[in-house]
This record gives structure tokens, C-alpha cells and sequence, in this order.
């Protein structure tokens, strides 16, 4: 009976914070529907470039690295729930912003620079939502769920990403299907940025149905909460209290002493960041924010059709990144993470090859839609599991925070730079992600650890004694 009702207690939670995830995708696929219309209403008016539109469509990034940053203080500040829920009315208010643009300063159909920089404005600020969500919501979900399960309710935040990138596909799609450019160019792409509202008010109002986690409470030392909430996650008062006092020998620090990011030493925190970062260097983002203009480019006719193998592609996301919930916790973090990027590197290349040859097509869009499973199978579920859970308990908030800032900018710099690079090598661009792939296996194979298996505070005691050892040996 308890563990019945422990999990119903977990599934009533782990969706709403899952949430985040899917405006997380949302928000940061959009731009993939209207980045070609944004690039005729606002850039080619005012006579910019490639670096303005590669820009423009990547400065929710700039956003992204703001929130990340901002996370670990809000979260450590104010808590993991009202954290998210700050995030939450970021989104909402980029999503209505970002469709009228003109709303507060400007005239429509008048393009201008200040236009175009307003337009930015809003899209960072749904960025912020995004990076703050992406830091906090998975080390919400960590704290609060069972290490043998610990994996799966983690992923189910990744598998909400890319549910979040099928949705906004899909309606882009109906939004775009039997219009014209003209309309879609001058409409429509608005109507994309405003379905995101939606989500973003039921996340927020979902919100204030959920707790703090109980790692965060006993950090504030209110073990009372903190002990109500693991034995409803846990399903019993004893193993709650056991858990409880794990937390607190973890969480123990001298009154008024503040913590040093580098209590742990230096390589954890490499090693968490490097993971964040890797996973954008291998090249994901680039495919799904320009994926219809790519396809266009290998014989696609049309931004309907274009738009519509965009939505293949969020098919095969949701696919493999569903398939990744049924093996993270059994095979581990760590050979998921070495396979994918032998896989990515793999089909990067092929693709890469074929371009190089001129040959476009299904055999092209074939290796890509096998670089993307591999990717979300891999990379895509994983990742966001081994930032939650690597950082030790008095530091993990920090250090998600610097690990997501620098993830994001990973991610702004590999987006923006795409168009120019693509202007010059065209799908050759794809043999550097497949280099990058390359490297990615070897750094997995040296210096991450197996997290599968063992509570946060087990994870904690790897660093301790990598810091003992290294501190013995000198």
C-alpha cells in the first residue's frame, strides 16, 4: 500500500514540474516555424545579414545564460518551487510579447532597428524562463524521487522537452498548412509565439499545487516539512527519517559559514560542466532551430513540407528519448553517453559526406533522423540527469547554475554561428559537430563516474575522496 501511494504521490508532482521542460521545448523550438518569416519581416527590411538573423534567432540564448546564472541564487534564495514559478510568468510574458512586438512602442508592418531590438527583448526574456527552468526543474526532481527511480523521473523532464518541440511542430505545421508565405511572413509566425501561452498559465497555476523538496527544506532546517514529504515519496515514516538523516549529515555546516563552490574540488565541477556543454558542441540545436530551412535546402518543396518533416523530426525526439526512460537506469548514464556519441559522430559524418558528394534527399534526411535518435536516445535523456545528480547537496545549486549558464552559451555560440559557417562550408558544416562527437567519447571515458544506483549524499562521497586522493598524492 505505501508504495502505492508513494508513487501516486510522485506522479501527481514529477508531470507538473515536468512542465518546465516542455516550455523549455516550446519555446526554444518555435523559432524553427518562423525563424524564415522573422527573417523577412525584420532582418532583410532593414538590410542586415546572416550574422543578424543567426542572431536573432539564437538571442533567446542570451536569455538562457541570464537565467542560468540567476538559478542558483533564486533557487538557494527563495526555494526550487517559487523559483519555477518566476520562470513560469517569464514565459508567459515572452510568449505574448514575442507575437506583437509592436505592441507598446512601435507601428506594425513599420520595421525599424528599435523594432528588431524590442523583438530580441522579449524572446531573452522567455530565454531567462528557460534557463532558469532547465537548471531548477531537474534538480527539483532529483531531490525529491528515490535513487532506484531517481533516473526515470528525471527523464520523463527530458521526454517532456521534446514533447514540448513535437507540439509547437505540429503547430506550426496547422498554422503554416495551406497558407501562403506572404500570409505566414506577415500573421502567422505570430501565432506561433502566441500558442505558447497556453502552457506557460498552466504551469504557473499547476505550480502552486506542488511542494519544496525536501533536500532545499532541510537545507533551511525544517526538517518537519522535510520528513512529511520523504515519507510521502518514500512510502514509510522509517525510511524517511534514515533518508532525512542522511540529508542532514550532508547538508551540516557550520552556523553562518558559506560554502565554497570549490568545497569538493575543481573537477567536479569540470566534469558537470563539460557534460552541459558537450551536449550542445555536438551540434542537437542547430538541426531542430533551422531544421525547415535545412530540409528546404536538401529538396523539401515548400514551407508546409519543410514544416512537415520538422514534425518527423519531433516524432523520432519523443521516440528515442521515451526509449531512454526504459534504460537509464539499467544500462547507466555512462555507456548511454559513449554510445550516442559514437552514433552522432557516425551519421554527422555521413551526412557531412553526402553534401560534400551532392547528393540530397532521403538518404540525407535519413542519416539525419538517425543523428537525432542516437542524439535524444543518448545525449538528449541523459544529460540533464547527470547534472541533477553530480553535484554534491551544499553546493548543487551553484554549481547547476554555472554548469546551465555556460550550457546555454555553449548553445547560443554553436546557433549563431551556423548560418555564416553553413554560408561557407554548407552541409560540410556538419563534419565539425561530428568531430566534436568524437572528442566527446573520450572525455566521457575519462572522467565521468557511474551515477546509477546511488543516493545524491553516496555521489557526494566519490568527490570527497577524489579530493582526499589527490591532496594524499601531493
Amino acid at each position: 500500500m505505501g508504495k502505492i501511494s508513494s508513487n501516486s504521490y510522485i506522479f501527481s508532482v514529477v508531470p507538473i514540474i515536468a512542465l518546465a521542460g516542455l516550455l523549455f521545448g516550446y519555446d526554444t523550438a518555435v523559432i524553427a516555424g518562423a525563424e524564415q518569416s522573422i527573417q523577412r519581416y525584420l532582418i532583410e527590411p532593414l538590410g542586415l545579414g546572416s550574422f543578424a538573423h543567426g542572431f536573432t534567432v539564437s538571442s533567446a540564448l542570451v536569455g538562457c545564460v541570464i537565467g542560468g546564472i540567476m538559478s542558483g541564487f533564486l533557487a538557494n534564495k527563495i526555494g526550487r518551487k517559487k523559483t519555477l514559478i518566476i520562470a513560469a510568468i517569464l514565459f508567459s510574458v515572452s510568449a505574448f510579447m514575442s507575437a506583437y512586438p509592436e505592441l507598446l512602442f512601435f507601428t506594425v508592418d513599420e520595421q525599424t532597428f528599435g523594432l528588431l531590438i524590442m523583438f530580441n527583448i522579449y524572446r531573452v526574456i522567455g530565454g531567462i524562463g528557460v534557463g532558469i527552468g532547465s537548471a531548477i526543474a531537474p534538480v527539483y526532481i532529483s531531490e525529491l524521487t528515490p535513487k532506484q527511480s531517481r533516473g526515470k523521473f528525471v527523464a520523463t523532464y527530458t521526454l517532456s522537452v521534446v514533447i514540448g518541440q513535437l507540439i509547437v511542430y505540429i503547430v506550426n505545421l496547422n498554422i503554416a498548412s495551406g497558407q501562403t508565405s506572404a500570409w505566414i511572413d506577415s500573421v502567422g509566425w505570430r501565432y506561433m509565439f502566441l500558442s505558447e501561452l497556453v502552457p506557460a498559465l498552466l504551469f504557473f497555476f499547476l505550480l502552486f499545487f506542488v511542494p519544496e523538496t525536501p533536500r532545499y527544506l532541510a537545507l533551511k532546517q525544517d526538517y518537519n516539512k522535510a520528513a512529511r514529504i520523504l515519507e510521502k515519496v518514500n512510502g514509510s515514516k522509517e525510511k524517511a527519517q534514515i533518508i532525512l538523516a542522511e540529508i542532514k549529515a550532508s547538508v551540516q555546516i557550520e552556523a553562518g559559514k558559506k560554502v565554497s563552490i570549490l568545497a569538493y574540488g575543481k573537477l567536479v565541477l569540470f566534469v558537470g560542466i563539460a557534460v552541459a556543454i558537450f551536449q550542445q558542441l555536438i551540434g542537437i540545436n542547430v538541426i531542430l532551430y533551422y531544421a525547415p530551412r535545412i530540409f528546404e535546402e536538401l529538396g523539401a518543396a515548400g514551407p508546409s513540407i519543410s514544416m512537415f518533416q520538422t514534425v518527423i523530426v519531433g516524432i523520432v525526439n519523443v521516440i528515442f528519448m521515451g526509449l531512454a526512460i526504459l534504460f537509464v537506469d539499467s544500462i547507466g548514464r555512462k555507456p548511454m553517453l559513449i554510445g550516442g556519441s559514437i552514433l552522432c559522430a557516425i551519421n554527422l559524418f555521413m551526412v557531412a559526406i553526402l553534401s560534400y558528394l551532392g547528393i540530397f534527399g532521403i538518404s540525407t534526411l535519413v542519416f539525419m533522423l538517425l543523428y537525432v535518435a542516437a542524439f535524444q536516445l543518448t545525449w538528449g535523456g541523459v544529460t540533464w540527469i547527470v547534472i541533477s545528480e553530480i553535484f554534491p547537496n551544499r553546493i548543487r545549486g551553484q554549481a547547476v547554475s554555472i554548469a546551465t549558464a555556460l550550457h546555454w552559451m555553449a548553445n547560443l555560440g554553436i546557433s549563431t554561428s551556423f548560418p555564416p559557417i553553413h554560408d561557407v562550408l554548407g552541409g560540410m558544416t556538419f563534419a565539425i559537430y561530428g568531430a566534436l562527437s568524437v572528442v566527446a567519447i573520450f572525455f566521457i571515458w575519462k572522467f565521468v563516474p557511474e551515477t546509477k544506483g546511488k543516493t545524491l549524499e553516496e555521489l557526494e562521497d566519490i568527490w570527497v575522496e577524489k579530493k582526499s586522493d589527490k591532496k594524499a598524492v601531493l
